[in-house]
């Protein structure tokens, strides 16, 4: 392997980008890149492990909290931009568009291999937020299922979205359609009620963090037909039953609200996803899988207000202890 070209990251000091050149695109789309992102451990660090972190929807890797929260733990931390998702996006190219989300084990192959390369024998989590955290599910259960699951020894997944909004008597005619429609006019857009969840995360509007909104609009990216449809049959997979090969923790809301108007609620609770949904398939991941809900969390916990905010630390602090993740057995906790 060609050692990474790494050059500083838009996120400043302590951070750099590796670009993964992945040839052309399987859906059209031209020249097509993922790119890796490190944050340079501090000298006083000790690193035992590593993280390999991967976004969701209408997103990019900008939470350096939660890379410093693993970094505490001992865990080297790296963030993934999936191809055509954030720093991967190229002109011309659909925002997050791929037609089958097992196209994107390349990138998720090779970050990890470079990570393995950085800290040789050490173990990896894996963590993922939201889409990230399907896409990441059915990753490892096809490793496992080749029988790689090494160097990975957990999964943290911060709302990972594992079923379609809305009843069931909903959820089944959209389906059947997306699969006839996606093949015909696969980059045909929704039309979807709009979201204030960015307007709860950003300094422009209520909240308190300064992303790129040209990689992370506001009002999020389209939803187009064949993505979803691809979404959709990682959905069923996931829903037959999957076994990742390593311990799980997931972390929710306690809450969802859906609404078009921005209300004090709106900052404590999951305006994304049903928070329901994913308490019931949780258990979808095989082995030990451990769920938390987070009283008054938003969709992205760790993005949450203080109060709630902290406490999706606390019980990531609480998981990595108890997996041993980072710290040496004889390294205090406190």
């Amino acid at each position: 392997m060609v050692d990474p070209d790494w050059q500083p990251d838009l996120l400043g000091e302590g951070y750099h980008r590796h670009e993964l050149e992945l040839g052309a695109d399987p859906d059209g789309e031209g020249s097509i890149a993922a790119v890796l992102v490190r944050r340079e451990p501090r000298p006083d660090e000790a690193v035992h492990g590593a993280v390999l972190y991967v976004h969701g929807f209408t997103d990019y890797f900008f939470q350096t909290g939660l890379a410093d929260a693993f970094a505490r733990h001992g865990l080297a931390f790296y963030g993934l931009d999936l191809r055509k998702c954030g720093r991967g996006l190229r002109p011309g190219q659909t925002a997050h568009y791929v037609s089958d989300l097992a196209r994107y084990d390349e990138e998720l192959e090779r970050s990890l291999a470079i990570v393995t390369a950085a800290h040789p024998g050490l173990p990896v989590v894996v963590a993922a937020h939201s889409t990230g955290g399907l896409v990441t599910s059915l990753w490892l259960d096809r490793r496992r299922a080749a029988g790689r699951v090494a160097p990975v020894t957990g999964l943290v997944l911060n709302s990972p979205w594992f079923d379609l909004q809305g009843s069931a008597v909903q959820r089944g005619p959209v389906t059947q359609a997306l699969r006839v429609l996606a093949k015909v006019r696969p980059y045909q857009v929704l039309k979807l009620p709009t979201s204030v969840y960015g307007d709860t995360l950003h300094i422009s509007r209520t909240g308190e963090w300064d992303f790129d909104l040209a990689i992370k609009p506001l009002a999020g990216f389209p939803v187009t037909l064949g993505w979803l449809n691809a979404v959709r049959r990682g959905h069923a997979r996931l829903h037959r039953g999957l076994d990742v090969g390593v311990p799980s923790l997931v972390l929710r809301s306690d809450r969802t609200h859906f609404s078009s108007r921005y209300s004090p609620l709106s900052d404590r609770a999951d305006t994304v996803l049903d928070v329901a949904q994913i308490a019931r398939w949780a258990g979808c991941l095989g082995g030990e899988t451990t769920v938390v809900p987070i009283p008054g969390a938003r969709h992205d916990v760790f993005l949450s207000l203080a109060e709630p905010r902290e406490q999706a630390y606390a019980a990531l602090d609480a998981w990595l202890d108890r997996q041993g993740a980072g710290r040496p057995a004889d390294e205090p906790t406190d």
